[in-house]
C-alpha cells in the first residue's frame, strides 16, 4: 500500500503520509526485542524504487546514492535518536522474552498488552481489528542482571500505535506507582513535542497512522 498513488508524486500530503509510516516502521523496528536490522539506505530513505529484489540490479535501482536531501537528514537524525534511545535503555534490549505474568513477589508485571480503553486486552479483542494497540513496559518489572550480578532496572515507557486511518483517544492506563507520563516521541508531530505529562485515566490524542512514546522517568540506572 502506497497511500494512494503509485511511484513518485508531488501530492504533499501523500509525501507526509509515506515519511510518517517510514517512522512507524523504523521505530516499530527499534524499539523492539531482539536485533535490529537494517537494509543499507533504509535510514536515509533509500527505496530501491519499490524492487524489493534488486540483487541482480547494477544501476540506480540499486546504487546508494550517498548526496542526501534534507529529507533524508531528517529520516537519519530520527534513526540516530532511535538508536541511542535504544542504547540507553535496557528495556529495549532484553537478553530474555518477556513472560506478561505476575511474579511472585507481587510485583508488575514486565509487560501489558491494552486496548484504547487503557485496559489490559482480553482474548477476545485479540481477534478484533480496530488498528490501535497499547503496550505498557515498567522498568521495575525487569528480571534480568548484569555481569557484575546486579539487577538492571530501567524508566518506565508506553507505545501507543494506531495504524487506523482516524485518530484515537487513547486512555493511558493508571498503573501502580506511576503518576504521569511524559511524551518523548510522536511520529505525527515531528520531533519537538509541546505537550503536557498525561496521568493516569486522562486520554491520549493518538493521530492516524503514528506511533507516539510516553516515558514515566526515575527507575533507570
Amino acid at each position: 500500500w502506497n497511500a494512494g498513488v503509485e511511484g513518485p508524486t508531488d501530492d504533499s500530503q501523500i509525501l507526509a503520509l509515506r515519511t510518517r509510516q517510514q517512522r512507524n516502521f523504523l521505530a516499530t523496528l527499534l524499539l523492539s526485542q531482539g536485533v535490529p536490522m537494517l537494509l543499507a539506505g533504509d535510514e536515509f530513505n533509500r527505496t530501491q524504487h519499490g524492487n524489493n529484489n534488486a540483487y541482480c540490479q547494477d544501476n540506480k535501482i540499486s546504487w546508494i546514492n550517498w548526496d542526501l536531501d534534507e529529507d533524508a537528514k531528517d529520516l537519519m537524525l530520527f534513526v540516530r535518536e532511535l538508536l541511542q534511545l535504544r542504547r540507553e535503555h535496557p528495556g529495549f534490549r532484553r537478553r530474555c522474552f518477556f513472560s506478561g505474568r505476575v511474579p511472585g513477589d507481587g510485583q508488575l508485571k514486565d509487560i501489558y498488552w491494552l486496548g484504547k480503553d487503557g485496559k489490559e486486552m482480553s482474548d477476545e479483542q485479540w481477534h478484533q481489528s480496530c488498528g490501535c494497540l497499547g503496550i505498557a513496559i515498567p522498568g521495575s518489572g525487569m528480571r534480568e542482571h548484569d555481569t557484575h550480578g546486579n539487577a538492571v532496572k530501567d524508566d518506565d515507557f508506553l507505545l501507543l500505535l494506531n495504524a487506523h486511518h482516524e485518530e484515537h483517544a487513547f486512555l493511558i492506563p493508571p498503573l501502580e506507582g506511576i503518576d504521569a507520563w511524559l511524551p518523548l516521541l510522536d511520529t505525527a508531530r515531528g520531533d519537538t513535542l509541546e505537550l503536557d505529562t498525561f496521568d493516569g485515566g486522562k486520554s491520549y490524542p493518538l493521530q492516524p497512522r503514528s506511533l507516539a512514546l510516553l516515558i514515566h522517568p526515575g527507575n533507570g540506572q
